[in-house]
């Protein structure tokens, strides 16, 4: 393990804004502690955040840098959860990077019963169903337990975004800044999922998603 070798440019900009963003979930109350985590894949590896690290004060140099097998190279140790990214990366190659937060709405909404284990928010808005798509329900495991990563990583062949039961979503994207945005969108339609729990609702229609699959190119 080498704790000293210089990170390139790319890099470093990528610690850089992993920082920043983490700073800014953090400080707008979508994580709470040490809970959470980011990953963003670099060329032969990945880099994510340490275990028991807060989102809200990390530090560029000693976040976790691993390679395509997940073994670490540089930087602290790497969250539990680490194994849940990687299963994405083996499986979503459109991913560069990952955001895995306990926000509130959706980890409210992963503890409810009756949900459809294959789309558990109904489409409510436009902006949801270009982000998310359908989002299924990964029934509950431990965290960190090698089969929740690989429930995981099954699910990501065709899905950006999984809730996982009791414990909160896992987001991916083309960039850090598209899989936060996503996450911000789920958790946004978590909260009027919630607010319009006892209204009858009227959710977007097949036509009206595929008017937007088309229209946008969705891959869904």
């Amino acid at each position: 393990m080498n704790h000293s070798a210089p990170a390139r440019p790319h890099e470093c900009a990528l610690r850089e804004r992993m920082v920043l963003l983490g700073k800014s979930i953090f400080d707008r109350g979508l994580t709470a502690g040490s809970s959470g985590n980011l990953s963003v894949r670099l060329a032969d590896g990945w880099l994510i955040t340490p275990a028991n690290s807060s989102l809200g004060r990390l530090d560029p140099a000693r976040l976790s840098r691993l390679d395509a097998q997940g073994r670490l190279i540089q930087g602290d140790p790497p969250s539990k959860e680490a194994v849940l990214h990687q299963a994405v990366y083996a499986h979503r190659p459109a991913a560069q990077a990952i955001v895995h937060l306990h926000s509130t709405y959706s980890a409210a909404v992963s503890c409810m019963t009756g949900l459809d284990p294959q789309d558990c928010i109904p489409p409510l808005t436009a902006y949801f169903v270009m982000k998310i798509g359908r989002l299924p329900l990964i029934p509950y495991h431990r965290p960190g337990a090698p089969d929740l990563a690989e429930a995981v990583g099954r699910l990501a062949r065709r899905h950006p975004a999984v809730l996982l039961a009791n414990h909160g979503p896992v987001v991916s994207g083309a960039s850090l800044e598209a899989a936060l945005d996503a996450t911000e969108e789920l958790e946004e339609t978590a909260k009027l999922f919630l607010m319009l729990k006892n209204v009858d609702t009227r959710p977007l229609n097949t036509q009206q998603i595929d008017e937007l699959k088309t229209v946008f190119k969705l891959e869904i």
